[in-house]
């Protein structure tokens, strides 16, 4: 189920390839309770077609931009060459959690007995997608679900059911320390910092490798960037601050996300 019953302009869209013809291919938009649309030979590929099946078969999913909408006349024109293989891959992706995320909302109306459609419309208006919704309760340790105008027997199944089925996602960061300290308990020194650059945060790992004096690699995993780049920065003033107190030197170089 979609939130809108027609798609717009420009919008990504699922499909399922229907009927193959010399000068044209129709297929189904699956996101939007199988609507007809058409692809024109012109939109299959970039280049001289001469074999429209060499590009696209019955039976084939397939992602297109949207070109046109009639609704009056009920006519969807789209575009296959339009859509890279980014593209194509991040709405997939999407796509595929849309249906596990509408399975879940399936197991809550079973669980509290309200209506399915009543739930999907609270999270459609919060998020504009369901499975968002599910993440970012997990994602938010079920604060999320809060801000669904839905009854608390329904929000509390949500939790429950997002907990159990979405992963985390997890990001990585990572730096370097440079810390030097010329006392004779340099060692010392540079232990203590260290350990302070292991601060506890929740939900996030913090991990000190030795490349080589005076050069340490510190590594964040967290559950986004922003957490993670809080964290790396805390660790990292708290290390060379300790450095510096005891007379010595210490800064800290930034390297490009990491994924």
């Amino acid at each position: 189920m979609h939130e809108r019953e027609w798609p717009e302009d420009g919008e990504l869209v699922v499909c399922t390839v229907a009927d193959v013809k010399d000068f044209a291919a129709f297929v189904t938009l699956d996101e939007y309770n199988g609507r007809r649309g058409l692809i024109p030979i012109s939109e299959i590929a970039r280049g001289w077609i001469k074999y429209i099946r060499d590009y696209i078969r019955e039976g084939q999913k397939v992602v297109c931009k949207v070109l046109n909408v009639d609704p009056s006349r009920g006519h969807i024109d789209l575009s296959l060459k339009d859509v890279n293989e980014h593209q194509r891959r991040e709405k997939i992706h999407e796509w595929k959690n849309e249906q596990k995320a509408t399975k879940w909302v399936g197991f809550a109306a079973e669980a509290t007995g309200v209506d399915r459609g009543v739930i999907e419309e609270a999270i459609y208006h919060e998020y504009g997608l369901l499975y968002p919704a599910f993440e970012d309760i997990v994602t938010t340790g079920g604060e999320a679900a809060e801000r669904l105008k839905l009854d608390e027997r329904v929000k509390d199944s949500l939790i429950t059911i997002a907990h159990d089925n979405v992963k985390v996602p997890r990001v990585t960061i990572t730096g370097h320390l440079i810390l030097m300290s010329a006392r004779p308990d340099g060692v010392n020194v540079i232990r203590r910092a260290l350990r302070s650059a292991q601060p506890k945060i929740e939900d996030v790992e913090i991990d000190l490798v030795y490349i080589g004096a005076p050069k340490y690699r510190i590594k964040v995993t967290a559950p986004d960037y922003k957490l993670a780049e809080k964290a790396i920065e805390k660790a990292a003033n708290a290390a060379v601050g300790v450095v510096e107190r005891a007379g010595g030197s210490g800064r800290f170089i930034r390297k490009q996300k990491a994924g």
